[in-house]
């Protein structure tokens, strides 16, 4: 008898927060920012990246190295009003 792989849950919360309308940003970092206590974008805005990726590593201490770079995206997209469109990428925030 076969078995029927097991289906990936969807985490609509993280999905329809307002972490998505950040470009590029992908649904597990967004679950990540929530779960840091943000909720709205403006949130990042004075933000350290760094501070922030540190607190994820001691909530998940198994946090994979390209989220920070996605962080940065974040809190860059929080901080600028008319953001520079070569700055929406999480390659453009590797050191």
């Amino acid at each position: 008898m076969r078995r029927k792989p097991k289906e990936k849950k969807t985490d609509y919360e993280a999905l329809n927060s307002h972490f998505m309308q950040i470009p590029r940003m992908d649904v597990s970092t967004a679950r990540d920012l929530i779960d840091l206590g943000f909720d709205r974008t403006y949130q990042l805005a004075g933000r350290s990246p760094e501070v922030l990726y540190d607190q994820l590593k001691r909530l998940r201490p198994d946090t994979p190295e390209y989220k920070l770079p996605l962080i940065r995206l974040a809190v860059y997209f929080a901080e600028e009003e008319s953001p520079d469109p070569k700055r929406l990428r999480p390659e453009a925030w590797i050191d």
